[in-house]
Protein backbone atom coordinates (compact mmCIF):
# COMPACT_ATOMS: atom_id res chain seq x y z
CA UNK A 1 0.00 0.00 0.00
CA UNK A 2 0.96 3.58 -0.79
CA UNK A 3 1.81 6.08 1.74
CA UNK A 4 -1.50 7.86 2.36
CA UNK A 5 -2.72 11.35 4.59
CA UNK A 6 -6.06 11.37 6.27
CA UNK A 7 -7.91 13.62 8.05
CA UNK A 8 -10.08 12.23 10.74
CA UNK A 9 -12.66 14.66 12.94
CA UNK A 10 -13.10 13.78 16.62
CA UNK A 11 -13.93 10.20 17.80
CA UNK A 12 -12.75 9.27 14.17
CA UNK A 13 -9.75 8.97 15.27
CA UNK A 14 -10.33 6.82 18.31
CA UNK A 15 -9.38 3.44 16.70
CA UNK A 16 -6.07 4.84 15.95
CA UNK A 17 -5.33 6.30 19.74
CA UNK A 18 -2.71 3.64 20.62
CA UNK A 19 -0.78 3.90 17.06
CA UNK A 20 -0.73 7.66 18.17
CA UNK A 21 0.56 7.36 21.83
CA UNK A 22 3.33 5.28 20.51
CA UNK A 23 4.24 7.93 17.66
CA UNK A 24 4.11 11.04 20.32
CA UNK A 25 6.14 9.17 22.69
CA UNK A 26 8.84 8.06 20.13
CA UNK A 27 8.81 11.03 18.12
CA UNK A 28 9.18 14.23 21.75
CA UNK A 29 11.90 11.68 22.75
CA UNK A 30 13.92 13.28 20.63
CA UNK A 31 15.65 16.87 21.04
CA UNK A 32 14.11 19.63 21.55
CA UNK A 33 11.39 18.50 23.71
CA UNK A 34 12.94 15.56 25.32
CA UNK A 35 9.48 13.73 26.58
CA UNK A 36 9.77 10.75 28.87
CA UNK A 37 6.55 9.76 27.67
CA UNK A 38 3.54 7.84 29.57
CA UNK A 39 0.75 5.79 27.91
CA UNK A 40 -2.24 6.57 29.91
CA UNK A 41 -1.52 10.47 29.95
CA UNK A 42 -1.23 9.89 25.61
CA UNK A 43 -4.82 8.31 25.16
CA UNK A 44 -5.71 11.23 27.82
CA UNK A 45 -4.60 13.62 26.11
CA UNK A 46 -5.51 12.22 22.47
CA UNK A 47 -9.34 12.12 23.79
CA UNK A 48 -9.54 15.58 24.30
CA UNK A 49 -9.34 16.02 20.73
CA UNK A 50 -11.39 13.64 19.72
CA UNK A 51 -14.31 15.11 22.38
CA UNK A 52 -13.65 18.72 20.86
CA UNK A 53 -16.11 19.89 18.09
CA UNK A 54 -14.11 21.04 15.22
CA UNK A 55 -11.08 19.36 16.02
CA UNK A 56 -9.01 17.08 13.16
CA UNK A 57 -6.73 14.45 13.55
CA UNK A 58 -4.24 14.22 9.71
CA UNK A 59 -2.58 11.18 9.63
CA UNK A 60 0.27 9.77 7.75
CA UNK A 61 -0.71 5.98 7.16
CA UNK A 62 1.40 3.37 5.88
CA UNK A 63 1.08 -0.24 4.90
CA UNK A 64 -1.27 0.29 7.82
CA UNK A 65 0.96 1.66 10.15
CA UNK A 66 0.74 5.27 11.20
CA UNK A 67 4.29 7.08 10.73
CA UNK A 68 2.86 10.40 11.16
CA UNK A 69 0.17 12.68 12.89
CA UNK A 70 -1.05 16.04 13.69
CA UNK A 71 -4.06 17.64 15.51
CA UNK A 72 -5.89 20.53 15.71
CA UNK A 73 -8.52 22.11 17.78
CA UNK A 74 -10.87 25.46 18.36
CA UNK A 75 -8.26 27.33 20.66
CA UNK A 76 -11.91 28.25 22.34
CA UNK A 77 -11.85 24.57 23.73
CA UNK A 78 -7.82 24.36 24.40
CA UNK A 79 -6.62 24.10 28.08
CA UNK A 80 -5.91 27.77 30.19
CA UNK A 81 -1.96 27.41 29.30
CA UNK A 82 -2.90 27.90 26.00
CA UNK A 83 -5.30 30.96 25.83
CA UNK A 84 -4.13 32.27 28.69
CA UNK A 85 -1.08 34.52 26.79
CA UNK A 86 -3.93 35.45 24.28
CA UNK A 87 -6.50 36.51 26.54
CA UNK A 88 -3.39 38.61 28.18
CA UNK A 89 -2.77 40.10 25.26
CA UNK A 90 -6.10 41.16 24.51
CA UNK A 91 -6.31 38.35 21.44
CA UNK A 92 -9.87 36.61 21.31
CA UNK A 93 -8.93 32.84 21.49
CA UNK A 94 -12.36 32.13 19.85
CA UNK A 95 -10.14 33.88 16.43
CA UNK A 96 -7.63 31.39 16.51
CA UNK A 97 -7.75 27.68 15.56
CA UNK A 98 -4.58 26.07 17.45
CA UNK A 99 -2.58 22.90 16.04
CA UNK A 100 -1.39 20.55 18.83
CA UNK A 101 1.40 18.84 17.01
CA UNK A 102 3.09 17.71 14.25
CA UNK A 103 4.68 14.22 14.38
CA UNK A 104 6.65 12.16 12.17
CA UNK A 105 9.16 9.47 11.87
CA UNK A 106 12.43 10.58 10.89
CA UNK A 107 12.12 8.12 7.81
CA UNK A 108 9.17 9.45 6.32
CA UNK A 109 10.31 13.78 7.05
CA UNK A 110 11.39 15.54 3.86
CA UNK A 111 8.54 14.23 1.67
CA UNK A 112 6.13 16.76 2.07
CA UNK A 113 4.09 15.06 4.81
CA UNK A 114 4.82 18.31 6.70
CA UNK A 115 3.40 20.50 4.77
CA UNK A 116 -0.03 18.32 4.11
CA UNK A 117 -0.05 18.34 7.56
CA UNK A 118 -0.27 22.72 7.80
CA UNK A 119 -2.34 22.82 4.82
CA UNK A 120 -5.14 20.15 5.79
CA UNK A 121 -4.93 21.44 9.64
CA UNK A 122 -5.35 25.26 7.87
CA UNK A 123 -8.14 23.69 5.58
CA UNK A 124 -9.70 22.88 8.69
CA UNK A 125 -9.87 26.24 10.27
CA UNK A 126 -11.48 28.09 7.13
CA UNK A 127 -13.99 25.57 7.09
CA UNK A 128 -14.76 26.75 10.48
CA UNK A 129 -14.74 30.28 10.14
CA UNK A 130 -11.32 31.08 12.16
CA UNK A 131 -9.19 34.01 10.94
CA UNK A 132 -6.05 32.67 12.30
CA UNK A 133 -4.04 29.36 12.93
CA UNK A 134 -1.44 29.07 15.85
CA UNK A 135 0.75 26.77 17.64
CA UNK A 136 3.39 26.43 20.55
CA UNK A 137 6.60 25.36 19.85
CA UNK A 138 9.19 24.35 23.03
CA UNK A 139 12.26 26.92 23.91
CA UNK A 140 15.65 25.42 24.51
CA UNK A 141 19.25 27.01 25.70
CA UNK A 142 21.65 26.91 23.01
CA UNK A 143 24.00 25.18 25.17
CA UNK A 144 21.36 22.60 26.35
CA UNK A 145 23.82 19.57 27.05
CA UNK A 146 21.12 17.32 24.76
CA UNK A 147 20.95 19.28 21.93
CA UNK A 148 22.68 17.84 18.46
CA UNK A 149 25.93 19.06 17.13
CA UNK A 150 23.46 19.28 14.07
CA UNK A 151 20.36 20.18 15.07
CA UNK A 152 17.91 22.70 12.73
CA UNK A 153 15.15 24.29 14.10
CA UNK A 154 11.94 24.61 12.32
CA UNK A 155 11.40 28.26 12.62
CA UNK A 156 12.91 28.39 8.55
CA UNK A 157 10.01 26.24 7.87
CA UNK A 158 7.19 27.91 10.02
CA UNK A 159 8.36 31.16 8.28
CA UNK A 160 7.95 29.56 4.61
CA UNK A 161 4.21 28.46 5.75
CA UNK A 162 3.35 32.39 6.68
CA UNK A 163 3.92 31.55 10.12
CA UNK A 164 5.07 34.95 12.09
CA UNK A 165 6.44 33.99 15.48
CA UNK A 166 5.19 36.11 18.18
CA UNK A 167 7.83 35.43 21.19
CA UNK A 168 6.22 37.83 23.81
CA UNK A 169 2.72 35.57 23.87
CA UNK A 170 4.49 32.66 26.21
CA UNK A 171 3.04 30.12 28.08
CA UNK A 172 4.68 26.97 30.14
CA UNK A 173 3.61 22.99 29.66
CA UNK A 174 5.16 20.61 32.49
CA UNK A 175 6.67 17.41 31.67
CA UNK A 176 9.23 15.21 32.60
CA UNK A 177 12.21 15.67 30.73
CA UNK A 178 14.22 12.50 30.00
CA UNK A 179 16.72 11.57 32.83
CA UNK A 180 14.85 13.81 35.30
CA UNK A 181 12.99 12.67 38.49
CA UNK A 182 10.22 14.72 37.91
CA UNK A 183 7.97 16.86 36.04
CA UNK A 184 8.96 20.53 35.47
CA UNK A 185 7.42 23.39 33.57
CA UNK A 186 8.75 24.63 30.07
CA UNK A 187 8.60 27.44 28.28
CA UNK A 188 7.13 27.77 24.94
CA UNK A 189 6.15 30.23 22.49
CA UNK A 190 3.49 30.59 19.62
CA UNK A 191 3.92 30.77 15.86
CA UNK A 192 0.76 32.76 14.32
CA UNK A 193 -0.64 33.30 10.83
CA UNK A 194 -3.53 34.79 9.65
CA UNK A 195 -5.38 33.09 7.04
Amino acid sequence: MALTIKSFSGSDASPFFDDLARLRITVFRDFPYLYEGDADYERTYLSTYAKSQGSVFVLAIDDGKVVGASTGMPMAAETEEVKAPFLADGRDPSDYFYFGESVLLAAYRGRGIGVAFFEKREAQAKRLGLPHTTFCAVERPADHPRRPADYVPLNAFWEKRGYTHHPALRTHFVWRDLDDIGESPKPLSFWIRTL
